[in-house]
């Protein structure tokens, strides 16, 4: 996104309580990718708007969104499955302090094996934002998941700009940026679902199955 857009889009957010911003600074800190704050609020207001009361994110790092998701609809259960141990523990400790436990449970483990032997759902909204290079797999493997007129959102889809500029080189995101445009082309072009690519933040696609009964309906 552009710079000045960004920055004005940045003014325009508001004021956060305290614990937000510590765990925003913690991350940055500690070089945790985390969901930028446009993008943040963003899905927060889609979540007022449609009010999930059971929400799968795939990706926790340290807590921060699944937080933020629930500070959106305080109803909400939110299951969020996280790989890396010392994320985890962050991200369980980070609940922990807010006294979200039983609002928010923390799963450790590779996403992939965790969502198939998955017995809760389904799910009214599906947050993937994880290991880019598994997009694809994650969102297969969760879309069974969805509840009827649920929806899935994937992060970072246009990915610092590299995904929609084909001539934009840069030897550290090149084989990532040409695995999600691979994952935008197959879901933009999914039989099953309808996808609009928002470019807000890194980017998020807004997937909606087409007759409202989950992925089962189509299998």
């Amino acid at each position: 996104m552009d710079k000045t857009l960004t920055d004005y889009l940045m003014q325009t957010l508001p004021d956060e309580d305290n614990w937000v911003s510590e765990l925003e600074q913690s991350a940055h800190n500690e070089g945790v990718p985390i969901m930028d704050p446009v993008s943040m609020q963003f899905v927060m207001q889609l979540i007022r708007l449609t009010k999930p009361k059971r929400i799968l994110e795939i990706g926790s790092a340290i807590g921060y969104s699944a937080l933020r998701m629930l500070q959106a609809n305080p109803e909400a259960k939110i299951v969020t499955i996280e790989k890396d141990e010392e994320r985890y523990n962050q991200a369980k400790r980070n609940i922990s302090e807010r006294g979200e436990q039983d609002h928010i449970r923390t799963i450790h483990g590779d996403a992939i094996d965790e969502l198939q032997g998955m017995t809760e759902g389904p799910f009214d909204l599906i947050l993937i934002d994880a290991a880019k290079g598994q997009y694809r797999r994650f969102f297969e493997l969760s879309a069974p998941l969805l509840a009827n007129d649920g929806v899935v959102l994937t992060d970072n889809v246009l990915f610092k700009g590299y995904v929609a500029d084909s001539e934009k080189q840069h030897p550290r995101y090149e084989k990532i940026a040409q695995k999600i445009r691979a994952y935008n082309d197959w879901l933009i072009n999914h039989p099953g679902f309808t996808t609009t690519i928002v470019p807000v933040g890194d980017g998020i696609a807004i997937s909606k199955d087409k007759e409202g009964k989950g992925l089962s309906s189509h299998a």
